[in-house]
């Protein structure tokens, strides 16, 4: 029993020396193993979530693939074009991002297509459906071909033509891989499949081809003549000098083709607006040679200003307008491609394909497949036939189609079936670009442009990049557009026909491409006064040009007089987007012609300039023009803040008008800086003396003829790279100044002739 009962107490004295330990590590213990049991167990669960996600996403991951290529392709048919008549960054970043995705997603997806030999094994023999690869295949060559809308989103892009074609040689062997691997279980879809396949091809070599007519140098070498060696000189002067030896009289005579028609007092007259397609569609095969900085001939110049001299305003700028058009289609669409000798009849043949695969895979024997894929196949079948209905319907309503039908005499009654519906979807009220301009203020800037947490962070990146990235972020928060109004077309108009009626001789139109000022300050008489602001470097002429327009704007005495000009002028501007001819303003409109319109379009195209300076400077001549900005903005920060706090630009303006200036600024801060604020505020103060209606109609003019100036420097290159963003005026004036025989696009001085000789006994 001692024995007995001894062991207990050893244990009870075992486990009374040891009882707090023993309990914390049974706790501890038994506290972790549930720990990484629950962990175990969240990793098994998360494990298994994954995996059936994982799962799910193999099983699906074809199929949402093929849809959401479809889906893309469906977007950009719909939206390829509104680019040209839209300037809002969010669209061309929807555009952008829906262009990459497209051929991306194709391409991954016919890559995972050959990958995927499980789902070619599911056949009967394998015990399991069977897909539709065989036949699923060619949907997405079908889809890397593209929209007809669209088929660069820049024209940089039309030099990758050779990557493409590379890429059209690889995805057919990848398709056809497809096709071999899935052979045995799919041979009841041969024939869909392949004329599929051939469809695809086509379109994918139609774009292929459209990217390659639409590069530089595919345009330039297109747009050559065919090398003309002229008379033979050395047979005319041999029988010249054989008429002379034998004893006859030989004389040589020119004879002048063609003389030019000079007349400068044609009455204006009207003309029906499917005439003007027609003239607009022969005037691009010409004058697009300007978008690759070729020449035009003499004889271009006198048809283009003989034909523009009896056309009335807006009819001119639809000319122009049209002629945009047709040149952003053949940049960035296939319209050189499907309006071709053959294209119609391969449009012919890409809606028959994908009518006949569904007609035969209608009849095809559906038991072997899964559900879900049959109704993929339908819709990815249906999808096809409805993108070339639709590409067909607009390819039939295009400007392309009427003109070319209006030259055959036989189609006549087509054309005008094709024009009516060219009207009912485009009418000729409606604007063939966006018809807005850009807006960039300096006073509204400086104001506006407190330092934040972005420019402190800003401030610590390389100087290059803090200049892009500032710039990026400037377009965003003090740009905005307003509708080109017409006034401001008037004005343009006004001036190009009144120099083409005045120039005397060839070189006198490309003099009036150089004047950036001069031509109407002389005209004003105001030369003497005011003529070194406009002989200093351009930019520098904006900058001051800029500041003193704003400056007078706001110190124009006739407050009531500039507040309904304002009002009038974006009532005309919101005519601009009317769809209704019976609201379209028409060149009789001579209200638009009053003063009281000029402060307001004067500050627009002052504001358009420095837009084009500061955010555009590649459309400008090669200048210093932003750093001279830049010292602008930073003196006029500084003027700023030395006085009370500026909320409004009248304010501002008022400040700065108070800044006595009659010494010259540069005298008193030398040349380091290359701010000219005060310069600019002694020529506001020179304006300002002159009597309201001649300045503000000699600002009016002057700004146009800096304008014009601008447009006509600007390389053709740049001019086409802006046809994808909405458009510019630059553009619009640039090609109307062409019309009107000016700038440097001609460079012959006098037309063909002929010598004819003539012998006599």
């Amino acid at each position: 029993m001692a024995s007995g009962d001894d062991e207990p107490t050893t244990c009870q004295r075992v486990n009374g020396d040891l009882p707090p330990l023993e309990s914390s590590s049974a706790s501890a213990s038994d506290s972790g193993q549930s720990r990484a049991a629950a962990a175990a167990a969240d990793d098994e669960r998360r494990g298994g979530q994954m995996a059936g996600l994982r799962r799910l996403w193999g099983e699906w991951e074809i199929r949402v693939l093929l849809l959401s290529s479809l889906s893309l392709q469906v977007f950009l048919l719909f939206t390829g074009g509104l680019r040209k008549r839209n300037v809002a960054a969010w669209l061309h970043f929807m555009l952008w991002l829906a262009y990459l995705l497209a051929d991306s997603i194709a391409i991954y997806a016919l890559g995972n297509l050959s990958q995927n030999q499980k789902l070619c094994s599911n056949g009967p023999h394998g015990g399991g459906d069977m897909h539709l690869l065989v036949f699923w295949a060619p949907f997405l060559i079908l889809h890397l071909g593209g929209q007809d809308t669209i088929t660069a989103f820049a024209i940089e892009d039309n030099e990758l033509w050779l990557r493409h074609l590379l890429s059209l040689v690889s995805q057919i062997a990848l398709a056809l891989y497809v096709y071999w691997k899935s052979r045995p279980s799919a041979a009841g879809l041969l024939v869909p499949a392949i004329l599929m396949f051939v469809s695809g091809v086509v379109k994918y070599g139609e774009r292929t081809w459209a990217l390659k007519s639409a590069s530089m140098s595919s345009l330039r070498s297109s747009m050559l003549t065919r090398p003309d060696p002229g008379p033979n000189y050395a047979k005319f002067m041999e029988e010249y000098h054989s008429s002379k030896e034998a004893g006859l009289h030989a004389e040589i005579v020119i004879v002048p083709e063609r003389p030019p028609d000079d007349n400068i007092h044609v009455q204006e007259e009207h003309m029906e607006y499917g005439e003007l397609v027609v003239k607009a569609h022969r005037f691009f095969h010409t004058f697009r040679r300007l978008f690759v900085d070729l020449i035009l001939s003499f004889q271009d110049r006198t048809d283009s200003l003989a034909f523009f001299r009896r056309l009335q305003r807006d009819q001119a700028y639809k000319v122009v307008e049209i002629e945009l058009l047709l040149m952003y289609e053949s940049l960035h669409s296939k319209s050189s491609v499907i309006h071709g000798p053959t294209g119609r009849y391969l449009r012919i043949f890409t809606l028959a394909a994908p009518v006949l695969s569904l007609i035969v895979f209608s009849g095809t024997d559906k038991a072997p497949y899964k559900p879900v894929d049959v109704a993929v196949s339908y819709v990815l079948l249906g999808g096809a036939i409805f993108l070339e209905i639709y590409a067909i319907l607009l390819m039939a309503i295009s400007p392309w189609s009427f003109a070319d039908l209006r030259k055959k005499d036989k189609c006549l009654p087509v054309a005008s079936g094709v024009f009516r519906a060219v009207s009912y979807f485009l009418p000729e009220a409606r604007p063939r670009w966006s018809n807005q301009m850009a807006q960039y203020n300096l006073i509204h800037y400086c104001l506006k442009d407190k330092p934040t947490w972005l420019t402190g962070a800003l401030e610590k990146l390389e100087w290059d990049y803090n200049i892009r990235v500032k710039t990026i972020w400037d377009s965003v928060w003090y740009t905005h557009h307003i509708g080109v109004s017409m006034v401001l077309k008037q004005l343009v108009f006004k001036q190009l026909k009144e120099k083409a009626n005045s120039t005397a001789d060839p070189m006198s139109y490309r003099r009036f491409g150089d004047h950036r000022g001069q031509w109407f300050l002389h005209r004003m008489g105001c030369y003497q006064e005011l003529g070194a602001s406009v002989e200093v470097e351009f930019d520098e002429s904006i900058i001051l040009w800029h500041i003193a327009t704003d400056l007078c704007f706001y110190d124009d005495d006739d407050d009531d007089g500039r507040d309904a000009g304002e009002r009038k002028l974006k009532r005309w501007s919101s005519c601009c987007f009317c769809s209704c001819s019976d609201h379209a303003p028409t060149a009789d409109d001579s209200h638009l012609n009053d003063v009281s319109h000029l402060p307001a379009a004067s500050r627009e195209i002052s504001n358009y300039m420095l837009f084009l300076l500061v955010m555009r400077p590649f459309m400008l001549t090669a200048s210093i023009g932003q750093i001279r900005f830049g010292d602008t903005c930073a003196e006029t920060k500084n003027f700023f803040l030395r006085g009370d706090e500026l909320g409004a630009a009248r304010k501002a303006a008022e400040a700065l008008t108070k800044v006595k200036t009659e010494i010259n600024p540069r005298e008193v801060k030398g040349d380091r800086s290359k701010s000219v604020l005060f310069d600019a505020c002694r020529l506001a103060e020179q304006l300002r003396r002159l009597e309201r209606r001649k300045r503000w109609r000699m600002v009016a003019g002057v700004w146009v003829e800096m304008l014009c100036y601008a447009a006509g420097k600007c390389r053709g290159n740049f001019h086409a790279k802006q046809l994808s963003q909405g458009g510019e005026l630059l553009t619009v004036v640039w090609l109307l100044m062409a019309h009107f025989g000016m700038g440097d696009q001609y460079r012959v001085e006098a037309g063909h002739a002929r010598a004819k000789l003539i012998i006599e006994n």
